[in-house]
């Protein structure tokens, strides 16, 4: 897990490299927008992941106490854990959308340059 500023930095880092490899690809810019959207979502995957380090600590605590009561509430706990792993999930999934979206978007913008020669595209072997 990534303390704060290692997913902010991490994110950063993302919008960097995505719009430097953009502005190789016939002058495209990385929307603005799209960065937010980024880093709002890590932002919230990380405040998420912080919260589950705690839930994992209680749910600990309470089977090395073997104390009923503590027993049955890692039930509900272990439940929310599951939970915010799912939405761990979803999020991953919206950026990855999200990030294949923006450079399906900017590479026709690419494709399209207003000085007539659109780009080639790289096919792939195999």
């Amino acid at each position: 897990m990534l303390p704060d500023f290692q997913a902010h930095t991490f994110c950063v880092q993302i919008g960097v490299d995505f719009r430097a490899s953009m502005e190789g690809n016939g002058g495209a810019q990385l929307d603005g927008k799209v960065l937010q959207t980024f880093q709002k979502s890590f932002v919230q995957v990380q405040t998420i992941l912080d919260h589950n380090r705690v839930l994992i600590n209680e749910i600990n605590q309470n089977h090395e106490s073997k104390i009923p009561d503590n027993l049955s509430r890692n039930v509900s706990l272990i439940r929310e854990l599951n939970n915010n792993i799912k939405k761990v999930v979803d999020l991953y999934s919206d950026l990855s959308s999200n990030f294949s979206r923006s450079i399906d978007v900017n590479s026709s913008e690419g494709d399209s340059r207003s000085d007539g020669k659109g780009l080639q595209k790289r096919t792939r072997p195999g």
